[in-house]
């Protein structure tokens, strides 16, 4: 009686499964495997990718990650608040700005740290 209230879950366990894990064993067994030199050169990170773990990166890597973060979240907060705008009022205009402001700061230290220009 009890194990009846589990078969749901267990089939949506088992079902999760099998479609997180059949995608990657097809990959694995129809895929051609013939890497080559620009398969296996860095991407985009400006270094070897298999040297020491510990040594020093450049601080414009973390800046730019940064720089997109703020306008990731800008344009995520930005869509459904312009849908609710009606609803929200003046108080939810006023919080966008508040909002707006803080990520206006954060990109203008960016501007400053010199994230923007890149050698």
């Amino acid at each position: 009686m009890m194990l009846e209230n589990y078969l749901p879950i267990l089939v949506f366990l088992a079902l999760g499964i099998l479609f997180g894990a059949l995608p990657i064993l097809m990959g694995r067994m129809v895929a051609p495997h013939r890497p080559d030199a620009d398969k296996l050169s860095p991407y985009e990170c400006g270094f070897e990718a298999f040297e020491d773990a510990r040594m020093k990166f450049d601080v414009r890597y973390y800046l730019v990650a940064i720089l997109f973060i703020i306008f990731d979240l800008e344009i995520a907060f930005l869509f459904p608040w312009a849908v609710a705008l009606d609803s929200i009022g003046l108080f939810g205009f006023l919080a966008m700005v508040v909002f707006l402001g803080i990520l206006v700061v954060g990109f203008i230290y960016e501007w400053k740290k010199g994230a923007l220009e890149w050698e």
